[in-house]
Parts: structure tokens; sequence; C-alpha cells
């Protein structure tokens, strides 16, 4: 069913000028002159961006032909992330505070003491630290680990590259976490306490310019597996929009 509600809903935008994207085939574009309209598809969710009040409207109202749909006028939330405007400094920000304290809250951090880093220099977490008695694996199964890397990766993922680092290393626990890794997770959790107001702030500039940076360790993942850990991050606007750590 949702293969044919995507295929029914490309087929119709398609005819009004939209074209899919080649790397997302959520994000639409349409042109008009020098003028342009995106439109981000999720699920049966549509969110709107444009340069022209006109190609807008005219937009919506080929939708609301086409489609039992409702406008909910500008968008304040998506997806859980919380669209900010300051129209008088030209600013927009993404921000997830209200998810990061349901998660503090899920995991009872709601009133834990705040921290200043997600993950200090000098922590160090491998495989050795696993569980490997009966009684360690048993005291880390009343522990929701996976739960809690889940939760931090969705925030990492969308609006807080500053964790990054810290869910990638995580993550590669999953199968069979150890107490040292469980309160480098709380240590996030303190991390985020302090720092659950942060957003992503994108300011209008003159000179619209993609810049990258990269870098990478060697043999970092010691003495596990000696591999490297790469990342990148890619900034527009005077922010960041695409970060990933391998």
């Amino acid at each position: 069913a949702s293969r044919q509600w995507y295929k029914k809903f490309d087929s119709v935008i398609s005819t009004f000028g939209f074209t899919e994207n080649l790397v997302d085939e959520c994000v639409y574009l349409k042109t008009s002159g020098n003028q342009f309209i995106f439109l981000v598809l999720y699920v049966d969710d549509i969110l709107l961006a444009s340069s022209n009040l006109k190609l807008l409207k005219e937009t919506k109202a080929f939708l609301s032909k086409n489609f039992d749909m409702k406008d909910l006028g500008e968008a304040s939330y998506v997806l859980g992330i919380e669209i900010k405007r300051n129209r008088a400094q030209r600013l927009l920000g993404l921000s997830q505070q209200n998810y990061i304290t349901k998660v503090l809250k899920r995991f009872g951090m709601e009133k834990c003491a705040a921290g200043e880093v997600p993950m200090s220099k000098g922590d160090k977490l491998t495989k050795k630290q696993s569980s490997k008695s009966d009684v360690e694996k048993e005291n880390m199964e009343s522990k929701p680990y996976a739960r809690l890397v889940g939760s931090l990766m969705y925030a990492q993922v969308c609006t807080r590259p500053d964790l990054s680092f810290a869910v990638g290393i995580l993550s590669r626990f999953q199968s069979n976490p150890g107490h040292e890794h469980w309160v480098a997770g709380k240590k996030v959790l303190r991390y985020l306490q302090r720092t659950k107001s942060n957003m992503l702030v994108y300011r209008q500039v003159e000179d619209l310019k993609l810049v990258g940076f990269s870098d990478s360790d060697f043999a970092g993942n010691y003495p596990d597996s000696k591999k490297s850990t790469c990342g990148y991050v890619f900034m527009l606007a005077g922010c960041a929009i695409a970060w990933k750590i391998n």
C-alpha cells in the first residue's frame, strides 16, 4: 500500500513540473525562472519551502485539488524537530529540545547533573569492557543500552552533529555492552542536560558556498580492530547540513 501511494504521488506531482531528487527520492524541486520551490514528502506529511509566495500558493492549490489534504500553515514542527525563525536577523534554527527532554525523562535523567562534554579525550571504550560473566550479563540485561543508543542516534542524525563521535563509539557495543559502556552512555545524557537548547542556526549569506571538512585518526579503534575512525562535516549558510563518523 505504501509503495502504491508513493507511485501515485510521484506521478501526480511530476505532471505539475516537480523533479525528483536523484539521491533522496522524497525531495522534489520545481523552478520557475529564478524562483524555486522544494517539496519534501515523509509518508503522507508534506513540507513546502519556496522563494516565491505565488508559486507556493499555486502548489498548495494543486495539491488540494488532487489529494485530500489539510493546510497547517507555517511549519513549526517537522518529525519532532522544532523550526525557529528570527526574520529581523534573517536566522532559521532547528532544535530538538523537546525531544531531548523526553529522552532524559525516559532514562530517569531529567534531574541529572549537567556534563561538559559527551566524551572526554581520555575515555577509551573497548570490547574488553563487555560483559563476560553470567552475573555481568544478567546485570546489563536490566539496562536499556540499545534503546539509549537509538534515542541518542535520532538526535545525532537530525540536529546534533556534536554527538556523532560518542554515538558512533557507543553503537559498536550493542551486541554485548558492559558497565563502562552504560556509564559512557549516561555521560552523553548529562551533556545533553546542559546543551538541550542548542540548535543548528542558518543565516542569510551573500556568498552561498558549500564547505567541507574531513579528518581521521590512525588505528584509533585499538585494540579491538585497529581500524581508523574517520568523519566529515559539510557547512552551508553558516551551519552544518551533513555529517558522519565512521
